[in-house]
């Protein structure tokens, strides 16, 4: 791994606060939806909104109990974990979540390699999935991201992306995304906060409008 996706400068807190704010804003939203919208379909290719939901607090509790065995968050896995919730009722899955919200963070922090981050951003990321669905606003964007875009500027270099200048329209100032790659100048991103997280994170941009030069959509991935 190239010294520039190294942890260097990491807040080992910043996932916790991200997760404790998703939680304050989240779960009410959750709570108060009627059981029948948690089957709607998700930017999760075959997966509803419980489903995501199931996968997140699954995730997170393992983390918090320390249940990290070697390809514990590979699609097969993610995929047992949601079957083993598919008879639970849904407040189960929800307070599983909102437990994993509270308690992940601190552990996330003691991991020193920082290898965990990713979790938490991934967790935003489908509570934006999830606020899609629901047809909510705020979805990838909303009060947290300015705990999430400095988490996704870690993460996009330890996974080393190119990179990139956001020059967002709705974020003061610009942010700077992935590795210096010698020879290749940063790639420029042009649009809000939002259509950002997308396309980082392999989210449809279907009715995004936004410039990007200087690298290509797939090379910004950071989950595959």
């Amino acid at each position: 791994m190239c010294t520039d996706c190294l942890p260097a400068g990491r807040d080992p807190w910043l996932p916790d606060r991200l997760l404790r704010t998703e939680r304050d804003l989240l779960m009410p939203l959750l709570r108060r939806t009627p059981e029948e919208a948690y089957e709607l379909r998700t930017a999760c290719p075959g997966w509803t909104a419980r489903q995501v939901l199931a996968h997140c607090g699954a995730a997170l509790v393992r983390i918090v109990e320390g249940r990290l065995e070697e390809g514990v968050f590979l699609p097969e896995a993610n995929a047992c974990d949601v079957a083993e919730r598919e008879d639970w009722p849904l407040g189960r899955v929800l307070d599983e979540l909102e437990r994993g919200l509270t308690e992940a963070g601190p552990v996330i922090a003691g991991h020193e390699d920082g290898r965990l981050d990713a979790v938490a951003l991934g967790e935003w990321v489908h509570a934006g999935d999830v606020r899609e669905a629901f047809g909510e606003p705020g979805a990838y964007c909303g009060d947290a991201l300015a705990l999430a875009l400095p988490l996704l500027s870690v993460t996009s270099r330890r996974r080393e992306t190119p990179r990139l200048v956001g020059r967002l329209a709705d974020h003061a100032g610009e942010v700077a995304l992935g590795n210096e790659i010698e020879g290749r100048p940063p790639a420029v991103f042009d649009g809000d906060a939002a259509t950002l997280i997308r396309i980082y994170a392999g989210r449809p941009l279907v009715r995004t409008r936004y410039a990007l030069t200087g690298a290509t959509e797939a090379e910004l991935l950071i989950y595959r």
